[in-house]
């Protein structure tokens, strides 16, 4: 009998426990261990901020999973010891066969000054409440959302957000001014300056002002600093800074990245056994920028690793390889959404597009979530 703990119950872990128990034998323990009680895909927060639906619609019990035979654990991880492939949780340690790390990446608003007391988490679930109440009942003047760190996850997120807040408050005859800071030299760097000209003149037309290579120092009441000046805002909401969780920084997986560092096609860490997917792990691609922190990415990494864990058990040579290639959807307003699709760790750079906003990419984007949903969960 072989023994798999997954940690994190994200798209990584979840895709993991899933396709590990069509690959394995019967008998063998699949766990998956995560303090949240759901899953659920991350744009969802977008349409919750904007009233365009609910978070409760796209979760599901991760307890559900027990249904087909995996081993939930709702508790927090207290202890990584990747030599031993152990860790420790409710006070017991677990060992395991394979150890597969998915915990995702910590939101750190504390990491700049001022963040956390004067600004509205749109990343953090919790917070999506308050973040569609305070648009809700926004009376007009100066929206900023704010880039405070790199990398985060889902690069387009911030510019969806403010393209469908622009359309919320037109719908609602508001005059909102709409800026976008980052302190990147532009939107979405992954597709070069031609591509992302033509973006950002989208955004121009919606009324939002976009700001490259704002990194920002701290958060004042009403303004927020930079190195090379102040902007004001009447309403902030915040992309905080990420890392690794504590538990995976203090376990000897991370490296000079910051990040958990794994062969990229393999995603084996360099501890035999241990294997580390989704938005905790570093890849580089061939630029030497690191590999979007993406849910599609989680999923296929996810799916890799329990292909490879699968043929290891039976005692063949694992082929599979995770190659870098997906995308996601960007939301522009109107029924219609574009599509960011490409191959990212192809040499000599990766390849990258952005399609055209279609009514077609919106139902794909609501059929992405639908079917991984239904496949997972019911």
């Amino acid at each position: 009998m072989k023994r798999v703990l997954i940690l994190g119950g994200g798209f990584g872990g979840v895709a993991t426990a899933h396709r590990l128990k069509q690959k394995l034998a019967e008998e063998d323990e699949i766990i998956l261990i995560d303090r949240r009680p759901n899953f659920m895909v991350g744009f969802r927060k977008t349409w919750a901020m904007t009233g365009m639906s609910s978070l409760e619609e796209g979760q599901r019990p991760l307890a559900d999973l027990s249904r087909i035979g995996i081993q939930v654990i709702q508790d927090t991880v207290t202890l990584i010891d990747p030599a031993a492939k152990a860790v420790e949780v409710g006070g017991k340690r677990m060992e395991a066969d394979a150890l597969v790390v998915a915990l995702g990446a910590q939101l750190v608003p504390d990491a700049v000054p001022g963040l956390a007391m004067h600004a509205l988490n749109v990343y953090d679930p919790q917070e999506i409440p308050g973040v569609a109440q305070a648009l809700s009942e926004f009376e007009g003047g100066k929206m900023v959302i704010g880039v405070f760190g790199m990398p985060y996850k889902c690069p387009p997120a911030p510019y969806e957000m403010a393209l469908l807040a622009s359309e919320f408050f037109k719908s609602r005859k508001l005059q909102v001014d709409i800026e976008v800071f980052t302190p990147q030299p532009m939107t979405l760097p992954i597709l070069g300056q031609a591509s992302c000209d033509d973006f950002e003149g989208r955004l121009a037309e919606h009324g939002v002002l976009f700001l490259p290579n704002h990194k920002a120092t701290a958060v004042e009441p009403g303004e927020v600093v930079f190195a090379t000046g102040r902007r004001s805002y009447d309403l902030l909401l915040a992309v905080p800074p990420h890392q690794p969780p504590a538990i995976v920084r203090e376990s000897r997986l991370v490296g000079s990245s910051g990040w958990v560092g794994v062969k990229p096609h393999t995603l084996e860490t360099e501890f035999p056994g241990v294997y580390a997917i989704g938005d905790v792990v570093h890849i580089a691609m061939a630029n030497g920028k690191p590999l979007p922190k993406a849910g599609v990415f989680a999923e296929a990494m996810g799916e890799v690793v329990a292909d490879r864990l699968a043929a290891e058990f039976a005692g063949q040579e694992p082929e599979a390889e995770f190659k870098g290639e997906g995308g996601c959807y960007l939301e522009v307003g109107g029924g219609e959404a574009m599509k960011l699709q490409g191959s990212f760790l192809v040499e000599p750079a990766p390849e990258a597009v952005l399609l055209e906003a279609s009514p077609r990419y919106l139902q794909e984007k609501h059929a992405f979530e639908t079917q991984r949903l239904d496949t997972w969960f019911a």
